[in-house]
């Protein structure tokens, strides 16, 4: 098991996911915690002064104004994630809540939220047990970071809320004693901390990331299989044509189809057929295809970004020389507009894959257009063949087409107007999973039908395709009759998700 060292500059969406798997354990490195020290100071240097700052002695929110004497500041951060810890719904994952915790480390060690070094540390030791909170994931609004599910995340650290055991949820106490751990004490600014920030957000958002790497690239060599089993051309993939409307996602997209196709005999037979076009979802299938590709560049880009960002409210930037309460400033970072809308138009973009996607499947097992055998059945009439794969994929892309309403697009106006427009960002993400789930379900059925009629073609496809057809056969046999095809997509999809046969192709048939 390897070690993540959290310096607050460095994480990646593979290390979440490798943490939330339990599959790797965590450290806080050592720079890390000498900026959290210095932060600390700044805010314990502010109290020593009697001086009055947000965050650190007032209360929150609305009630920003109300000024917190210093004997009930401890109170006041146990309250605060009490009231906070209000949330409804499934829970999350155990996976997706470890992932939530990682994040809001990585944060808090930039050295720039005051908080102090013990929650940190306790943090680590839940991470490093295979402690992990109950946290129902129905209550962030997404400005103001993931409050509800983060203070659901935080009561464990002083002992109270649930954790999971043995699929259960149970008070944390006797858990963490019986780890030998010992629940921390909240000093001023703690709670705070702890709760204000995009951590769930980004979290949903990383594992969506590394998802989508992994399909992403697989959907173009399914289209690939799909236009062998169709005999399509590859013209309208020629470089020539993409230099001269040169969106980056489309060229891509072209110059995989390319290089995957080459050596098909079906490309070099197609040169005489008498075909003049293909339907629109073989010849425009890099223009549509390339903008998933632009938009899972983007959402790396921005994941990159936040992994490593500080998101809490308010900052604190020590200034020594100089101390006083500028050293702590009030914004809002806090406010995950930019995840929402990357969710967002990130699943925008896959539904219309998706929906391409069943137009070549719909082309293939029609034989008035295909001139195979109906629905690829042996025995057409008797059999139904891959008819209802077809139907499941509809199903799939209609339960992605209510996905693509902006979830970002709508704002509530929460705490006496003090927090007057929020992103929605985590309902964004987590719409945007449950699209990934829907397309992975598409991306299978493609597959299977397109795997299923290369069985019929006179010469054997490229070197590429014929990888992915063995790699289905290795999981999924011929259709020598009807059956239930439910265990063969499910073997797809686990396949395409967990990266394995991705795995295969690149090692076998790299991209250049």
């Amino acid at each position: 098991m390897r070690n993540v060292v959290l310096t607050g500059s460095q994480l990646t969406p593979f290390d979440v996911m490798a943490i939330a798997k339990g599959e790797a354990t965590v450290r806080i490195a050592d720079a890390a915690l000498e900026r959290v020290r210095a932060a600390r100071r700044t805010v314990d240097g502010i109290l020593d002064r009697g001086e009055t700052v947000y965050g650190i002695n007032t209360g929150f929110g609305a009630l920003v104004n109300t000024t917190i004497g210093s004997s009930d500041l401890e109170r006041l951060q146990v309250n605060l994630l009490r009231s906070h810890a209000t949330a409804l719904g499934e829970p999350l994952s155990e996976s997706r809540t470890r992932a939530m915790m990682t994040v809001r480390l990585n944060s808090l060690v930039k050295g720039h939220s005051g908080v102090h070094e013990d929650p940190l540390h306790l943090l680590v030791d839940l991470l490093n047990h295979g402690i992990t909170p109950y946290v129902p994931h129905l209550g962030s609004l997404g400005a103001s970071g993931d409050l509800a599910p983060l203070a659901h995340m935080a009561l464990v650290l002083i002992g109270e809320g649930l954790v999971w055991s043995e699929s259960k949820a149970v008070p944390s106490l006797n858990v963490l004693r019986e780890a030998g751990l010992n629940p921390i004490h909240l000093r001023a600014k703690d709670g705070l901390s702890l709760i204000n920030g995009t951590s769930l957000m980004a979290a949903l958002l990383a594992e969506a990331s590394v998802m989508l790497q992994r399909l992403v690239p697989m959907a173009d060599l399914v289209l690939c299989a799909s236009l062998e089993s169709r005999r399509c051309s590859v013209r309208p993939f020629d470089p020539r044509i993409h230099d001269v409307r040169p969106h980056p996602g489309q060229r891509i997209v072209a110059n995989r189809v390319t290089q995957w196709m080459q050596g098909s005999p079906n490309v070099a037979d197609h040169a005489d057929c008498d075909r003049v076009q293909d339907p629109y979802s073989f010849r425009c299938a890099a223009q549509v295809h390339g903008v998933t590709v632009e938009r899972l560049e983007a959402l790396q880009k921005t994941i990159a970004v936040e992994l490593n960002a500080v998101t809490d409210n308010p900052l604190v930037f020590p200034d020594p020389s100089n101390p006083g309460p500028h050293e702590v400033i009030s914004q809002g970072n806090f406010h995950g507009e930019v995840l929402g809308q990357t969710a967002d138009s990130t699943a925008l973009a896959l539904f219309e894959h998706a929906s391409i996607s069943e137009r070549r499947m719909d082309q293939i097992l029609d034989p008035a257009r295909s001139g195979g055998r109906p629905f690829l059945a042996r025995t057409s009439g008797l059999e139904s063949g891959l008819m209802i794969v077809h139907y499941v994929a509809g199903a799939a892309l209609a339960e992605m087409h209510g996905g693509i309403l902006p979830r970002s697009g709508f704002s509530t106006v929460t705490s006496g107007g003090q927090e007057d427009h929020v992103s929605m960002g985590a309902t964004a993400c987590f719409n945007l999973l449950r699209v990934i789930d829907r397309f992975a379900d598409v991306l299978s059925c493609e597959a299977l039908i397109a795997c299923e009629a290369i069985e019929g073609l006179p010469v054997q496809p490229s070197d590429a395709v014929r990888t992915l057809h063995q790699l289905v056969r290795s999981v999924v046999p011929a259709l020598l009759e009807d059956r239930s095809t439910t265990t063969d997509l499910e073997a797809i999809r686990e396949a395409l998700l967990s990266g394995s046969w991705l795995a295969v192709v690149d090692s076998l048939h790299p991209v250049a």
